[in-house]
């Protein structure tokens, strides 16, 4: 009987272990626009042993950078450019120019109109937050997610939390630019948006987490 009541009272202590664990990090549903845009941020930024990852400050540096983009294209649309050009879309709505056609892989506007994902998105977001919730302390997986929720929060309530890098650029290899990021695509020569976009090179830190930035000439063709 007092191995029976030892075995029950170390299950009963097992459980309760697991109810108080820790939650390190989080995010805000999908259906919830930060939550949208977090998971568009992590999906284009790189985590410790994926391919690009360089180091925590990297991974960081290419979220801010991403939604510095995103706000490029609906906020900063250089002149003789129209926001269509850039963004494939007229919108002041973060959210519209993210599920604009053809413009961020696995992102896109459901047959009901609403914001959604491909199956693989959400499938990587949870395999993250599995690693970032699991042993006795928050490590990088959890200050990263924490990290890209808070700027997603951060921007959606009026602003975001660090500069654009590469706002102030005003020649690349001899050719005027506008200033600021365009366009990302990963990091590949074979890789490149065309027409007016001109690529940013390593000298200006245009690689981040495995991804090429793209600023715009300033006289279009």
């Amino acid at each position: 009987m007092r191995v029976n009541v030892r075995i029950v009272g170390l299950v009963l202590l097992c459980g309760a272990a697991r109810a108080g664990a820790a939650e390190f990090a989080r995010l805000e549903p999908a259906a919830a626009a930060s939550g949208y845009l977090a998971r568009l941020l992590i999906n284009e930024s790189p985590f410790p042993g994926e391919r690009g990852f360089v180091s925590e400050e990297d991974t960081k540096a290419t979220m801010l950078s991403i939604l510095w983009v995103l706000h490029a294209r609906m906020n900063h649309v250089p002149p003789g450019y129209q926001q269509e050009e850039i963004a494939a879309i007229r919108s002041q709505n973060i959210i519209e120019v993210i599920t604009a056609k053809n413009q961020c892989e696995g992102f896109f506007k459901d047959a009901a109109g609403k914001p959604a994902t491909v199956p693989r998105v959400e499938a990587r977001i949870q395999n993250l937050l599995r690693i970032a919730n699991r042993g006795g302390q928050p490590g990088r997986f959890a200050n990263l997610l924490n990290f890209v929720q808070g700027l997603a929060d951060a921007y959606l309530g009026g602003g975001i939390p660090g500069a654009d890098r590469f706002a102030g650029l005003t020649v690349v290899n001899q050719v005027a630019v506008t200033g600021r990021a365009y366009s990302w695509m990963t990091g590949m020569d074979y890789y490149n948006p065309g027409g007016n976009f001109v690529t940013i090179p390593d000298a200006h830190q245009g690689l981040l987490g495995g991804n090429r930035f793209f600023t715009l000439r300033k006289d279009p063709k």
